[in-house]
């Protein structure tokens, strides 16, 4: 719960440094799960094949280049509940990516759609070449815990055709539906 610290300091560049630790397991864990998904995939579906849209972090905290005011200004960008959208032609961007803008992808709830993204000209004068990464909590999970039971949660998404491997069914109450905003509104705001 860092408020601020000047980034030159000890406890800034501690700050940074853990943050950067955070990002490295973050890919390696996607790594790790991307693996693991496509060898289950395999075995059920040995014909097709899965490929990696894209791979990008979010909840970050980068050194980045941007124009604010018209001139060129380094900035530490931090996106918590974001990630990076850069627009079409902007330099940072792999060249599959370059025409379109970089994919964004927001995850909705269970039971609900998802969207792929792209970054537009103007997100970065917007904000900084940011987007939401998904829909985002309206309630805690504590909250969601006492609202609802993940057995009802399980056999509702079951009857419309969503099955549910879970540790726990509190697990399943916090990642409830209902906890979560309209991934649908949240994308038609970030659009607009």
């Amino acid at each position: 719960e860092l408020a601020s610290a000047p980034l030159s300091s000890e406890l800034g560049r501690r700050y940074l440094g853990a943050m950067r630790a955070g990002i490295n397991c973050a890919l390696a864990n996607r790594q790790i799960l991307t693996d693991r998904i496509r060898k289950v995939f395999g075995r059920f579906f040995p014909e097709q094949r899965l490929t990696l849209l894209y791979d990008v972090s979010h909840n970050t905290c980068k050194e980045e280049l941007h124009r604010v005011d018209g001139r060129p200004l380094r900035l530490f960008v931090h996106r918590k509940g974001a990630t990076r959208a850069l627009g079409p032609g902007h330099p940072d961007l792999p060249s599959p990516f370059t025409r379109w803008g970089q994919p964004v992808l927001i995850g909705g709830s269970m039971g609900s759609c998802s969207y792929i993204l792209a970054g537009a000209p103007e997100s970065e004068e917007r904000a900084f070449s940011s987007a939401v990464h998904g829909a985002g909590r309206q309630m805690s999970r504590n909250q969601a815990a006492r609202t609802w039971q993940g057995r009802e949660i399980v056999d509702e998404l079951a009857r419309r055709g969503i099955l549910i491997r879970a540790r726990s069914h509190r697990g399943v109450a916090e990642e409830a539906p209902g906890a979560y905003k309209d991934v649908s509104a949240v994308v038609e705001a970030a659009e607009a």
